[in-house]
């Protein structure tokens, strides 16, 4: 399967991965075939990526994690920020806030739950490497993003060497870094245009108060709640809401810095459409040293795969082709299948970018 604009999706196209909608119902069921009017239909739901299944890609993209777990993990943050919302509200009794704190303190356990069942699932893994498959519309992208995070941020702990214990804080912290967007108004977090001054203070804001909200509301370590301090700050200084340097950031909470700007550059915004993984790499891979740790850019390189298999890409020799294999040691130079030349269907044969050193991947290809 391969990840393609809804724009470029074909009559007949078969769609690879179940579409959900904002209430975790089923939009649309995997094997499905498009129609224009199905086609209005996700777009109307605010989905603009989707998998598909077509003659150049058979196979599945295969989650780090159980769907069913990345499900019931969304559903876990989804009801612990809307609680976290409703307790803030003035409107909101000491009756009601009461049976809230209590509530809250559930769910706090069910993602503490989801965190541990994550890691440890994680852990057992023998060879980790990340692929992007969830698919999320802009409605629910906060819930998602906060689960995508926590699994990059997972990976990224792993190759970096973090014990058990600082394992599950990170998890756990990076599951709910986000937690203060909720006292964010709607019309800021889903702006088109550029913020205003007092907009971008207010939405810069979410750091501290979501700090706090887990320090007044929750019993979690220091660990946990830092990354949702510190996760906008960058090792250059330039970052809020501090404006920390390199070794007065926390290192879980620079890696949430990472995962955090990776996963929201992979999905389609208000105010702009996703980047291709490949360019969001990049994106980390230029930022390295100054904003973001260059050892843990270093690792988080070698394991994000921008390319997986089935990926439609363009060569820097003007060939189509489709990565058949990831070569572990080179993820930027995978094994692909070529299918066109010079804009022309050719016999597809394979070409290791290992070995054919001359040629490089320049992105992700939408239409064959």
């Amino acid at each position: 399967m391969r990840l393609v604009p809804i724009e470029a999706v074909k009559e007949g196209t078969v769609l690879a991965q179940t579409i959900y909608n904002e209430n975790g119902q089923v939009l649309l069921a995997k094997g499905v075939k498009f129609t224009e009017n199905l086609k209005d239909r996700v777009k109307e739901h605010k989905f603009y990526s989707i998998y598909i299944i077509d003659e150049y890609s058979q196979g599945e993209i295969e989650d780090i994690i159980k769907p069913q777990v990345r499900k019931k993990a969304i559903d876990a943050i989804h009801s612990t920020l809307n609680i976290a919302s409703n307790l803030d509200d003035i409107n909101t009794n000491s009756f009601q806030k009461k049976n809230l704190e209590k509530k809250l303190g559930q769910q706090i356990d069910q993602v503490q739950a989801f965190s541990k069942l994550i890691v440890d699932d994680i852990c057992n893994q023998q060879e980790v490497m990340i692929n992007l498959v969830d698919i999320r519309n802009m409605d629910n992208y906060t819930f998602h993003h906060s689960v995508n995070s926590a699994v990059l941020g997972l990976v990224l702990g792993i190759g970096h060497g973090l014990n058990k214990e600082e394992l599950y804080d990170l998890t756990m912290g990076i599951m709910l870094h986000d937690i203060g967007k909720m006292f964010v108004p709607m019309e800021i977090l889903n702006k088109k245009g550029k913020l205003d001054e007092v907009e971008y203070k207010i939405m810069k804001d979410h750091t501290v108060r979501g700090f706090d909200f887990l320090k007044d509301h929750t019993d979690l370590n220091s660990k946990v709640r830092i990354i949702a301090l510190q996760h906008h700050e960058r090792v250059d200084g330039t970052g809020y809401p501090h404006g920390l340097k390199d070794e007065k950031i926390n290192k879980l909470a620079k890696i949430g810095a990472i995962v955090d700007v990776y996963d929201a550059f992979v999905s389609d915004r208000s105010y702009r459409k996703a980047l291709s993984p490949n360019e969001a790499v990049e994106y980390i891979m230029g930022s390295g040293g100054r904003f973001f740790d260059m050892d843990m850019v270093q690792t988080f390189v070698k394991k994000i795969n921008p390319y997986p298999v089935g990926s439609a890409v363009k060569l820097s020799n003007n060939c189509i082709a489709i990565v058949e294999a990831i070569n572990s040691l080179y993820i930027l130079r995978p094994i692909v299948r070529v299918v066109k030349q010079e804009g022309k269907i050719v016999e597809p044969f394979l070409c290791d970018l290992t070995k054919a050193c001359n040629i490089v991947i320049e992105g992700i290809c939408y239409e064959i």
